[in-house]
């Protein structure tokens, strides 16, 4: 993921543990959200705001032969992100390029295709980081983009101070310029953007005790793990307090007990620059 310069936008810090968070989420969602993904031996595909590269192993693994250039802000993420995928994919295609995304350092229509994947929800101005993926977009080339929307978490047992917890990090990324809520509005966001072909359709996570992997994976190592890494950040803004918190954390980590329930949607958009 990546974001304006303000590298102090992105809610959940940059630590190693935020980076196995995202290594955990990319692992256990890639068959959801990217087995459709592929594209040609020889294409150039800009993967936008790689972060850590979490998300690149899979791209790479899913379409070998293309020529991928993966660009980031933060030279950090860059550097785990080559380490990432020198680890896990040796001999993988990628360039990797230190890049803000309103400015991208490309030609008009440089690329066959570009792929986003939970960035947009970090954005102050995610329209105008989309018109500089247009541009740099060749004329019938598509964009995919994935992105989540916290209004769709649903859990049981429910509680009302877990949902608080959770609120706490939408408002807190509200307040950093972001938008926990971004998945209902990517229809529009890629119309008014000018893309044509646009298609948009929903891609939910249903975790129980009868698929452990989702349990583990998804809801306690990837959701649960991200309202957690708040907790300072709404204490120090005075969202909740250290008691009312923890109580959210510990309801919400029921989900993941057995007996519990965790349910979550994703929202996949593909559209083409029109010709």
């Amino acid at each position: 993921m990546t974001m304006e310069s303000d590298t102090n936008a992105y809610v959940h810090g940059y630590s190693a543990r935020e980076a196995q968070r995202l290594g955990d989420q990319a692992d256990t969602l890639a068959a959801l959200l990217h087995a459709d993904t592929r594209y040609p031996a020889g294409s150039r595909v800009l993967e936008a705001g790689c972060g850590v590269g979490a998300q690149t192993v899979h791209l790479v693994a899913g379409s070998p032969g293309a020529r991928i250039v993966s660009v980031d802000v933060s030279a950090e993420s860059l550097a785990r992100a080559r380490a990432l995928v020198t680890e896990r994919a040796p001999g993988a295609s990628v360039e990797w390029r230190q890049a803000d995304l309103y400015g991208l350092p490309f030609d008009e229509a440089s690329f066959d295709h570009v792929f986003v994947c939970f960035v947009l929800e970090h954005l102050k101005d995610p329209r105008a980081v989309l018109a500089e993926l247009r541009r740099v977009l060749r004329p019938g080339g598509t964009l995919t983009v994935v992105e989540g929307d916290h209004g769709s978490t649903f859990f049981h047992p429910d509680g009302p101070y877990a949902r608080a917890a959770i609120d706490c990090q939408v408002r807190l990324q509200a307040a950093g310029g972001g938008n926990a809520l971004i998945g209902r509005e990517l229809q529009p966001l890629l119309a008014e953007a000018g893309f044509a072909d646009v298609v948009v359709r929903p891609r939910t996570v249903y975790a129980d005790e009868t698929r452990p992997e989702l349990v583990r994976g998804f809801t306690r190592d990837t959701f649960v793990a991200a309202i957690e890494a708040v907790r300072t950040d709404a204490l120090a803004a005075g969202l909740t307090t250290e008691a009312d918190f923890d109580r959210g954390v510990a309801e919400l980590s029921r989900s993941a007990e057995p007996g519990g329930t965790f349910h979550y949607v994703f929202v996949k958009g593909t559209a083409v620059r029109p010709r």
